[in-house]
């Protein structure tokens, strides 16, 4: 379980000391930042603690949720437990400290020069984590990514990322560890669409033992989404919009399953010209 955190002064010069308070009071800060971005984002009072470290609880006696490894380190702690593989779904810009960019989860992929901000966090170096996890033969670091604070990128890739989660399970056996960044969100999701989908619960089911492990809030909807669209083949049609209205100055189009928060492109590049 989180706990408060209480910073104690260590041996050592005057400039050390405070050199540590300010590197804590960063990390709080940061904590706090994301916290408040992910409260908004999922509709929950959700609270991660990068700063308390490598946090997790067992949903199963083989399956465990929790937040992302932090030093190569964290690597044997799991290893201590009997976590055989690493199932990480943190994209890179979730490693990285905040940048200050506008726009980019909407518009990466249609437009070079718009960003957006608050989607990188903390400096973890993934590299060296899985370097090291490498270096032992007991346990794999693995890597399916899906985009924070994003339901519709979760339900779109969820199929994907359950098989290859499934077949890592197969091969390697033991006690598997999915994380992503706070592990609230993404990893208890990939978790539920595991258990529902391979193992036979019902999502309902599988819910209720996970909530009664850890507090967080998966998105039960993109897996229900995700099984329907497995069932149905996620069969796409083209649609085209089209209005009659030269003095708009904002078009706004309901009843399309595009995510959450995503915009299209072309209507806010037009109500851009039009203001």
């Amino acid at each position: 379980e989180l706990s408060s955190l209480t910073l104690q002064a260590v041996s050592g010069s005057t400039s050390s000391s405070k050199m540590s308070n300010a590197n804590a009071n960063v990390k709080e800060e940061i904590s706090e930042t994301y916290s408040n971005t992910m409260t908004e984002a999922m509709g929950a009072v959700l609270t991660y603690r990068h700063e308390l470290g490598l946090n997790y609880n067992f949903i199963r006696p083989d399956l465990i949720v929790g937040s992302c490894l932090q030093t190569p380190e964290d690597v044997d702690k799991l290893r201590s437990v009997g976590v055989k593989t690493i199932f990480c779904l943190q994209q890179d810009s979730d490693l990285e400290y905040p940048k200050n960019c506008i726009y980019f989860m909407f518009f990466h992929d249609h437009c070079s020069h718009f960003t957006y901000s608050s989607q990188g966090y903390f400096g973890v170096d993934i590299t060296a984590i899985r370097a090291y996890a490498s270096t032992h033969d007991d346990i794999e670091h693995l890597r399916a990514e899906i985009r924070d604070f994003d339901p519709f990128d979760l339900r779109m890739r969820l199929p994907a990322v359950v098989s290859k989660l499934h077949k890592a399970i197969n091969r390697n056996g033991g006690v598997t560890y999915i994380h992503c960044t706070a592990g609230l969100g993404r990893a208890p999701a990939t978790a539920l669409a595991y258990m529902f989908w391979i193992q036979g619960y019902k999502l309902s089911e599988a819910n209720n033992l996970l909530l009664s492990k850890r507090s967080c809030f998966p998105k039960l909807d993109a897996i229900k989404s995700a099984t329907a669209d497995i069932l149905t083949g996620l069969k796409k049609k083209l649609v085209t919009l089209t209005w009659e209205c030269s003095t708009c100055s904002n078009v706004e189009v309901s009843g399309l399953d595009i995510g959450w928060g995503q915009v299209m492109v072309k209507f806010l590049i037009l109500d851009i010209f039009l203001r």
